[in-house]
Parts: C-alpha cells; sequence; structure tokens
C-alpha cells in the first residue's frame, strides 16, 4: 500500500520532490517505493525519459484503479477500528413479550443514538430460552424476567414490574379502580401455558391460591396480545405483568391489584464470556 500510494502521490504532483513532502519521505526513499511497484508490476508506470515526468499508458491505465485501491484501504482500515469500538457489527438481542411496551424500545433507541451503524437483531423469546441462547451464544443480550443464581449470565434490573387484572370492558368488577385477587375466584382464566415459562406461571398461580382458590383456566395463548385478544372476547379473565399492551377501553380494561405482591424484575442479560465489542457499547449506553 505504501507503494501504492507513493505512485499516486506522485502521478498527483508530477514531481518527485513535492510528493515526498506530502508523503513525509525524503525522495530517494519515494523513488524506491515507486520503483519497486514498477518490478512487482513489470512494467514501467512513468515515463522519465523526458525533461518532465509524464505517466506511460500503463501508468494511465493503473492510475484510477490505484485510487480506488487506496480508498478502499483507508475505508477498510477505518471500519476495522470502528468494529474494535463497537461501533460497527450486529448485535442479536432476545426479549421477553412484556418487554416490548417499554423497555425495549427505549434500549434501543438509546443504543442507536451512539451506534447507528450497528445492526440490531431482535428475537422474541421465553427467559428459559433466552438463558440458553445466552450462554450458546447465539443472542449477546437478552430482556427477560431472571431467575435468582442462573448460572453463567449476569443481569441488570430495568424496572420492577407489578401484576395487574385484565378484564372484559363489560365485566362485572370493571367499574372497580382495584381488586383483590380473590375477587376473581370462580372466573374463568386466560393464561400463558406452563411449558412457555413455569417460574412465572407456577408464582401467579401460587399467589392465587394463597388467596384462596386455584384458577380455573379455560384458554391458553402463548403472547400476550393474543391473551389480551381473547380476554376481549369475553372468554375469561387474565393476570399480566405489566406494562401491557394498548387496548381500546371498550375492549379491555386493566385494574391494579390490592394484594401485597411481589414486583417482577425485567432485566438486561448478558454472558460474561461474551466478549464483543458491541455488547460493551449497549452495556454501557444502558447504564
Amino acid at each position: 500500500m505504501r507503494q501504492v500510494r507513493a505512485f499516486v502521490e506522485t502521478a498527483d504532483e508530477m514531481h518527485v520532490g513535492r510528493a515526498a513532502v506530502r508523503l513525509g519521505v525524503n525522495q530517494p526513499t519515494l523513488s524506491r517505493q515507486v520503483a519497486s511497484l514498477e518490478r512487482v508490476l513489470g512494467v514501467p508506470l512513468f515515463d522519465r525519459s523526458r525533461r518532465r515526468l509524464a505517466l506511460t499508458p500503463a501508468g494511465a491505465e493503473f492510475l484510477p484503479g490505484a485510487r480506488d485501491l487506496l480508498r478502499r484501504a483507508d475505508r477498510l482500515a477505518d471500519d476495522t477500528r470502528r468494529a474494535h469500538r463497537g461501533e460497527l457489527g450486529v448485535l442479536r438481542v432476545g426479549f421477553v413479550q412484556s418487554a416490548t411496551f417499554q423497555a425495549l424500545p427505549t434500549l434501543l433507541a438509546d443504543f442507536g443514538k451512539v451506534c447507528p451503524d450497528v445492526e440490531v437483531e431482535v428475537t422474541a423469546m421465553t427467559t428459559l430460552t433466552q438463558q440458553a441462547a445466552l450462554r450458546d451464544g447465539r443472542i449477546d443480550a437478552g430482556l427477560l424476567r431472571p431467575t435468582p443464581g442462573e448460572p453463567g449470565i449476569e443481569t441488570r434490573t430495568l424496572s420492577r414490574d407489578p401484576l395487574v387484572a385484565a378484564l372484559p370492558a363489560g365485566h362485572r368488577l370493571a367499574d372497580r379502580a382495584e381488586l383483590a385477587l380473590a375477587d376473581l375466584a370462580g372466573e374463568s382464566f386466560v393464561f400463558y401455558p406452563r411449558a412457555a415459562g413455569p417460574s412465572v406461571h407456577d408464582t401467579i398461580v401460587g399467589h392465587c391460591v394463597l388467596a384462596g382458590f386455584s384458577p380455573r383456566i379455560v384458554q391458553h395463548a402463548v403472547d400476550v396480545q393474543t391473551i389480551v385478544a381473547l380476554v376481549a372476547a369475553d372468554l375469561g379473565v387474565s393476570l399480566l405483568i405489566s406494562p401491557t399492551p394498548a387496548t381500546h377501553e371498550h375492549a379491555v380494561v386493566y385494574r391494579p391489584l390490592s394484594d401485597d405482591l411481589p414486583t417482577w424484575q425485567l432485566a438486561l442479560a448478558w454472558s460474561p464470556r461474551n466478549r464483543s465489542p458491541v455488547l460493551a457499547r449497549l452495556l454501557a449506553s444502558a447504564a
């Protein structure tokens, strides 16, 4: 590349002395670099038979490609440095559904301001799937509901979210400002299947049992939007971790619970073994 750059500068100046000054080398060094390039190519690039330096036909043909080569080399070097700083590359993020209403757009918007050229790939995943994907290196970061002492994963709490009741707008309890869990005894429930998240399922069912009843689950759905749609269709009520999807007030209403229940952590998770500079920039932007 030094030889190509020496040729281009000499061709631009058509004067070895001025080209040497621009490159910060002495004239003999510049002349040797150009001569070495000519030996590699096997053709003369400059006509030195006249008093004024001139390009040979081969040199004139080589010059546009040489300029492009230098531009691409400079761009490649710059992109390599930017990749090292985490400003280029791919960021793979998993997320639980409840993160889509606030945490995910906020996280990615903040990250996009500092690293606009990073390609972001997002995938909806349960917490269990994210934990496995983080350990396997299939995703770089996750937005999940953490479980204590999960090996090989570090987390940073983003929010602590309460459980709320979702009711059809015409439900007999919809006019109340808040509900107790016991108010929902005897209702039909729309719920997540246990296989999609045993911890969430068992914890919410456990809250109901402590309130004096076991929920009668009549419909299952794997995503919160479908659960809300089934509630709107008056197929049952549900218990959801906030934030919840926006919905028309004449379809579904959300009501806080008066019970003294623990909140649910939503956390940013990653593997400490992942040394991706892009991940480091995400963690810095989310600090």
